[in-house]
């Protein structure tokens, strides 16, 4: 009984702490500094509650009022130097209510000498849907070893966060390259790399597992990116290396020695390509189809001596006509960025699916870019012909892969700007006009999981739907050794045109 007489007490303080009256005692001229930084950001009207901190000051508890410019009002507290918790329910109502306007948000904080109120800020609820969710690989730090990983898909209206496939499944493996059919989540592509490797392709319900090494190619496949048909993936076969520098700010380099891009045409199981995109004297990576299916684009490299050259490798924003009918590619490769005119590298190039923009990384040489401080994103029109850097969204730290919604008015981008050290994912609108909005970093119902949390965020993928699949089927496969090997045809050795 003692023990009551001594806790009890405080509990009733705490308590009475989280329910007294916000009075203000003072204001601050400036609006809050907040982690994430979610002030002036544009939102989907889905999203789950954007949960904050303050980090400027230390504080007994905050306290925030939510207000829409249309209706509805949400009170929200957190106790001493914690994260003001916005109730799920009553922030999915005042979204809904206040699509297309916007949120004004003011912050106090209860300091020794009462309570402090901050300028409000500003959050606009985008009337542009977003897809269902994101699916990607955590990944710890590591550079010779598979460590635990995984890739996993998150609800985008709220915190869930559950498991596609874990390499604890297959022991001594890494799970990687995800990809969907323009975020269809029934028809998806993804690595297992290791004793078990294989790559793994599902289409409603099915999963199989494929052999994509032949003795035409020199690698396996990876990289991949879908047909919108559903009937093809390109993928690149890349011969990768690692380099370690022994500069302070630079941690590593991986390269290519070789590689290619090839087309797999799933119904026949036969690997296409060309002399154009499989050349000796060029390195051919990262490839994807237009939303119209009749183009391939790709990344170019003239081939250099490896490892000794590897900061003389610098990748072109390329193009070839591609004819799903046959499966025949033209005679012709378009350049569309020049890596001599830019003097940088081109590496993931991403269409939107409304066939307006491109979006790609540009840094100052190779092709993985996750590694360089210098990577941002670029945005070319195809329409109007003109490329851009997206500095509404870049950093001084590394931005690097990113894929689009469905509706093309959201991406989703890796970014390094928050500790220079792990990639967390960030979103983006895109009007009709092209005016991007400021990036916000994905919610989580606690902030401080981005402080303690050992691992990166890896190629962040939209995806329209919830994504079903049996992954102890994915491991009891992988094991056994079930593989269809994939065979090259005798029509990639052609190269006809269109």
């Amino acid at each position: 009984m003692k023990r009551y007489f001594i806790y009890l007490p405080l509990l009733l303080c705490s308590l009475a702490a989280c329910r007294e009256a916000v009075v203000p005692t003072g204001t601050t001229d400036g609006p809050p500094v907040i982690f994430p930084d979610y002030a002036g950001v544009t939102v989907p009207a889905t999203i789950a509650p954007l949960n904050f901190r303050v980090e400027s000051a230390d504080y007994a508890a905050i306290h925030a009022v939510i207000e829409g410019s249309r209706s509805g009002r949400i009170e929200a507290r957190g106790g001493r130097r914690a994260a003001v918790s916005i109730p799920p329910g009553e922030w999915k109502r005042l979204l809904a209510d206040n699509t297309g306007s916007d949120l004004s948000v003011t912050v106090s904080l209860r300091q020794p000498g009462g309570w402090i109120s901050y300028r409000p800020f500003a959050i606009h609820v985008s009337g542009y849907p977003a897809d269902y969710g994101l699916v990607y690989r955590l990944i710890p730090p590591a550079y010779e070893v598979y460590g635990k990983m995984g890739i996993y898909q998150r609800d985008l209206s709220d915190f869930t966060q559950t498991a596609l496939l874990e390499n604890t499944l297959i022991p001594g493996n890494c799970v990687n390259c995800h990809s969907f059919r323009q975020g269809r989540p029934e028809q998806m592509s993804l690595h297992i790399r290791g004793p078990y490797n294989a790559t793994v392709l599902t289409s409603d319900g099915g999963v199989d597992l494929y052999d994509t090494k032949t003795e035409q190619t020199i690698a396996n496949c990876v990289y991949p990116y879908w047909h919108p048909s559903g009937g093809y993936i390109a993928y690149s076969v890349n011969e990768t290396r690692q380099v370690f520098h022994e500069q302070r700010d630079k941690r590593i380099e991986v390269v290519d020695a070789r590689s290619d891009v090839v087309v797999y045409d799933i119904g026949k199981n036969e690997l296409l390509s060309c002399p154009q995109i499989t050349s000796q004297d060029a390195f051919e990576t990262f490839p994807a189809f237009s939303p119209d299916g009749r183009t391939l684009y790709f990344c170019s490299a003239a081939a250099r001596v490896i490892p000794e050259e590897y900061d003389q490798v610098r990748y072109d924003l390329c193009s070839i006509a591609f004819d799903p009918e046959s499966g025949t590619f033209g005679q012709e490769v378009d350049t569309l960025v020049r890596a001599a005119a830019t003097g940088k590298s081109v590496s993931f190039p991403r269409p939107s699916y409304d066939g307006r923009y491109l979006m790609y990384t540009l840094s100052d040489y190779g092709n993985f870019s996750i590694w360089h401080k210098e990577a941002d994103l670029w945005l070319l029109d195809l329409h109007a012909g003109l490329t851009r850097e997206l500095t509404e969204v870049n950093s001084s730290d590394v931005e690097s892969y990113h894929s689009w919604s469905s509706n093309s008015r959201w991406f989703v981008f890796s970014s390094r700007r928050t500790d220079g050290l792990y990639s967390r994912p960030f979103l983006a609108s895109v009007d009709e006009a092209g005016n991007v909005s400021k990036p916000f970093m994905l919610p989580q119902k606690d902030p401080g999981m981005y402080d303690s949390s050992l691992y990166s965020f890896n190629i962040p993928e939209f995806v329209t739907g919830r994504v079903e699949l049996d992954a102890r089927i994915v491991g009891r496969k992988a094991r056994s050794g079930e593989r269809i090997q994939m065979k090259y045809s005798s029509r990639a050795v052609s190269g006809r045109g269109l």
